[in-house]
């Protein structure tokens, strides 16, 4: 969906719809734990992780949390702005696990719009990235974006 900034109050209360799938494979999984150093072996030894809990490797919850951006961007696209800011969270949940090769998307709602200092727009936003075929979600969360002018 593609909206103006002036127009984003218009969307308080409405269901943005759902994004396209993202796969969480084996090699997005490896790049995560490289880049924050988190090489817990759920995440990254296969072998080791195939006698756990879950059965295989699972994404971090953070790797879920970080992918939000690019699952956002897929459902809202904001026009009329020369910088987006990821202002942070209110609420996050990571109710289950992201088996490895699991598919992810985000449904999302904007629940309040209020405007900022510097020519800015608030938005706080109620989102849950779902795993295809599972009854939880990977995700629960409440974010809070800034759009300026």
């Amino acid at each position: 969906m593609n909206v103006h900034i002036d127009d984003l109050a218009d969307l308080v209360g409405k269901d943005l719809g759902t994004s396209e799938w993202i796969t969480v494979s084996q090699e997005r999984i490896d790049t995560f734990a490289d880049a924050t150093d988190d090489h817990q072996w759920i995440h990254v030894d296969a072998e080791k992780a195939a006698q756990g809990p879950f059965g295989t490797t699972i994404g971090h919850g953070y790797l879920t949390l970080a992918l939000f951006i690019p699952l956002f961007g897929g459902l809202l696209d904001v026009a009329g702005v020369t910088t987006k800011v990821n202002y942070g969270l209110n609420k996050v949940r990571f109710p289950a696990p992201v088996r490895v090769d699991s598919r992810i998307r985000l449904v999302a709602t904007i629940t309040g719009v209020e405007d900022v200092a510097g020519d800015g727009v608030q938005i706080t936003l109620d989102g849950v990235i779902e795993i295809e075929d599972s009854a939880k979600p990977a995700c629960a969360l409440q974010s809070v974006l800034r759009f300026y002018r």
